[in-house]
This record gives structure tokens, C-alpha cells and sequence, in this order.
């Protein structure tokens, strides 16, 4: 979920401390140069196209592929091994294991492409510059061919009475059960569902993302500490989710379309219902967390590469 100036050192790096993605980045230092106010950069440079043809992005991006799918196979069996133990408390026994998860997963792939295993975090990055976009579209890539080999794999070693029963762990909004006068529909509204997945999303970004982004804190705190609060605040962000609806058929707070996808497409069915819901929430969340981060002083997130975001791009494209 990559920070942007470390939490790993980086020897390719000109710089002393953490970036989002230790592989070479967008060289914008020398493709932001501007002469009479205006940029030197054609669309393309301004985009990074030439990272689509870098090996290194794509070996980069074999990182987040198998970061991915090991988060989708380990969530979903965390979410289905919590249920069927029948204890007391399933969700807060599923979050407090999903926060460890995912830390230990950030820490595995940060050194190699930033850690992002997650659109949300490539997104949100690639509208703050920190990446460019050519580079967050192969990650896109990687991260939804590693849902879906994640959801392939816990579907090799899972029964089918527990495929059916958990729909493989997949992002739900509602379910369909058999009642005394026909099939009914049991979940969230999908006007409930949009909203909870753009809240939770944009507490996600504020709240743990925000530190990993801001290359003072990321330095400060280091990358354990870095990953561990990405992990705590998503495993409360899911017990909150699952538990304060109260709704049977509803799963909880996505937050990560390429987890979501991944089910969907290997087990279809009723995972298509709503399945928009679990794309647009956290886009509107990445948006609205890019507008914050706009509208605060520039001095409270520090970073030279940020001048050169989505709004600064289309500014000098006109």
C-alpha cells in the first residue's frame, strides 16, 4: 500500500529513505521542466507512457499479482474460518486477523512495487502524482488477474456446500433465500451499500494511507509501524462494517475491487448484484480523499513529486 519516500530503503533511488515503489519510478523531475511557465512534456511523457514497455514495471508488477491473490485466498478463508468456528464474536475474531494479514502482506511486497496490492492505493496515487498513470494501469492489471487467481485457489480447496454457503468469500450486498411464499432478497439496499463503501474507503485513505503518503510521517514511523496501522485501521473498518448493518447477506465493506472481482468471476451469480457498488464507492473515496488533499496547505503533505498530479496534468494539456 506504499508510502511515498519509504519505508523501504531504495538503491535505485537517488534519495535516502521510503518511496511508494522501490523500482524506478516516472523520471518527472526531468520531464517536468518548464520554460515560460509552461510544460516541455508531450501527453504521453506527462502520462509515462514509456513505463507500459519497462520491464521493470512488469516485474514489479508480478508483486502486486501475487500480493493480490494471496490477500484475496487469505481473506476469504479468514471471513469463512471465523464464521464456521461458531464463536461469539466471528467479527471481531475475522478483523483482528485480517489486520495482521494484511500487514504481513505489505511488508512481503512493498520492497518490490510499493505495496499496493489494491486499486484504492494505486488510484488515489496516481491522481497525487506519485505514480503515473501508465504504471497504476499495470498494476490494475495485476491486481485484478491476482483476485481472480485468488478466488481460483480457495475455490481448489474449499467443498462446495462451503462454496455455496459463503459464495467463496466473495463482496456481497444482499442474498437470495428460499421463504414461505417463494425466494427472497435478504441484505443492504444498494443505496446503503454506496454509501458505506465510500465512507469506509475514504476513512481508509484518511486515516492510514494519509501517513504511508506523506513521506515526513512514513519516514518517522518506519514500515512496520506504517503497515501495522494500514492493518488496524482496515480490520476495524471491517468489524464496523459487518457489525453495525446487523444484515444478513451483506458482507461488509469491500474497499478493494480487485478482492471483490475476483469471487465474482469465479463464482458468479448473485455476486453480480450490486457488484458496481464495490467499484464506484471507492472511486468516489479516492476522489474526494485527491480534493482534500487539494484544498489543505500545501506545507501539510510534503512531497516535491505532488505538483505533478491529475489537476496539474490537465491544466497544461489545455
Amino acid at each position: 500500500m506504499g508510502s511515498h519516500n519509504g519505508v523501504v530503503g531504495d538503491e535505485e533511488s537517488p534519495h535516502n529513505g521510503i518511496r511508494i515503489q522501490p523500482v524506478l519510478s516516472t523520471p518527472m523531475a526531468e520531464q517536468w521542466k518548464s520554460e515560460g511557465g509552461k510544460m516541455n512534456t508531450t501527453m504521453g511523457e506527462r502520462l509515462g507512457l514509456n513505463e507500459l514497455f519497462s520491464p521493470q514495471v512488469w516485474r514489479a508488477s508480478l508483486a502486486e499479482l501475487l500480493g493480490t491473490a494471496l490477500l484475496v485466498f487469505l481473506l476469504d478463508t479468514i471471513v469463512i474460518s471465523s464464521i464456521q468456528t461458531q464463536t461469539k464474536t466471528p467479527n471481531l475474531i475475522m478483523s483482528v486477523v485480517v489486520a495482521i494479514t494484511i500487514a504481513i502482506l505489505l511488508l512481503a511486497t512493498i520492497p518490490v512495487s510499493g505495496g499496493h496490492i489494491n486499486p484504492v492505493i494505486t488510484f488515489s496515487a496516481a491522481l497525487l502524482g506519485l505514480i503515473s498513470f501508465s504504471r497504476a494501469a499495470v498494476y490494475f492489471l495485476a491486481q485484478c488477474l491476482g483476485g481472480v487467481l485468488g478466488a481460483l485457489a480457495l475455490k481448489a480447496v474449499v467443498s462446495s456446500t462451503i462454496e455455496e454457503t459463503f459464495s467463496l468469500g466473495g463482496c456481497t450486498l444482499s442474498i437470495v433465500e428460499p421463504g414461505p411464499k417463494g425466494p427472497i432478497t435478504i441484505g443492504l439496499e444498494t443505496g446503503q451499500g454506496l454509501w458505506i463503501e465510500v465512507i469506509c474507503t475514504f476513512i481508509f485513505l484518511f486515516a492510514s494511507v494519509w501517513i504511508a503518503f506523506d513521506e515526513r510521517q512514513a519516514k518517522v514511523h518506519g514500515a512496520v509501524v506504517v503497515c501495522s496501522i494500514i492493518g488496524t485501521v482496515l480490520g476495524l473498518l471491517v468489524f464496523v462494517s459487518t457489525t453495525v448493518t446487523e444484515t444478513k447477506g451483506y458482507a461488509g465493506a469491500g474497499m478493494n475491487p480487485a478482492r471483490c472481482l475476483g469471487p465474482a468471476l469465479i463464482r458468479g451469480g448473485h455476486l453480480w448484484d450490486g457488484h458496481w457498488v464495490f467499484w464506484a464507492g471507492p472511486a468516489i473515496a479516492c476522489m474526494a480523499f485527491y480534493l482534500y488533499i487539494k484544498i489543505i496547505p500545501d506545507h501539510h503533505f510534503k512531497g516535491k513529486e505532488h505538483k505533478h498530479d491529475l489537476l496539474n496534468i490537465l491544466r497544461h494539456s489545455f
